[in-house]
């Protein structure tokens, strides 16, 4: 397994959609244990592929709590197929916005179909902190950041704030 570099804002690759995922082989599982022992070492709770420049659909997850068995699940092709009326707001946070941190207002509940890591089509039904993470990494893969769900003049904020470190890191 290797630790991939994280793709970090302004990197325009973050603003690009993920294409579907048409076969499910050793590759795809080798670059899933890659995300996930990324994921672990950020730390972060969640990561989709296109955080580390590879634009496909998929995602890894873990919410399992600090000193509890870690439970990775792995997300290809991944799609909302129903969300509750009903909002909950977490204060999210982004392996690719490091430091930054903003209340976003997400559906409380969402069902998600996917195929797992051996191709085998699943439904998940989910709420709390996964269906936040969820949400949040189902964006990624089309080129949505929970950034954009925050006022326009934050948004801005971040964006120039982020902008600004990485010309001061090229130089």
């Amino acid at each position: 397994m290797t630790i991939k570099p994280l793709i970090i804002l302004p990197d325009p690759i973050l603003r690009q959609a993920s294409k579907p995922i048409e076969r499910v082989d050793a590759d795809l599982q080798r670059l899933a244990d890659d995300m996930l022992e990324t994921m672990y070492d950020a730390p972060g709770i969640g990561l989709a592929a296109i955080q580390i420049g590879v634009p496909r659909r998929m995602l890894v997850i873990d919410v399992s709590r600090e000193g509890e068995e870690k439970q990775p699940q792995v997300f290809i092709n991944p799609e909302i197929v129903k969300s509750s009326d009903e909002r909950s707001v977490y204060e999210e946070g982004c392996l690719s916005i490091p430091d930054y941190y903003a209340e976003v207002e997400r559906p409380a509940v969402v069902s998600v179909k996917f195929l797992d890591r051996n191709g085998k089509e699943q439904t998940v039904e989910a709420d709390g902190l996964l269906a936040t993470c969820l949400q949040h990494e189902i964006d990624h893969l089309n080129g949505v950041l929970f950034i954009d769900y925050i006022s326009r003049l934050k948004r801005e904020m971040v964006i120039k704030k982020f902008t600004k470190a990485a010309k001061s890191k090229a130089l």
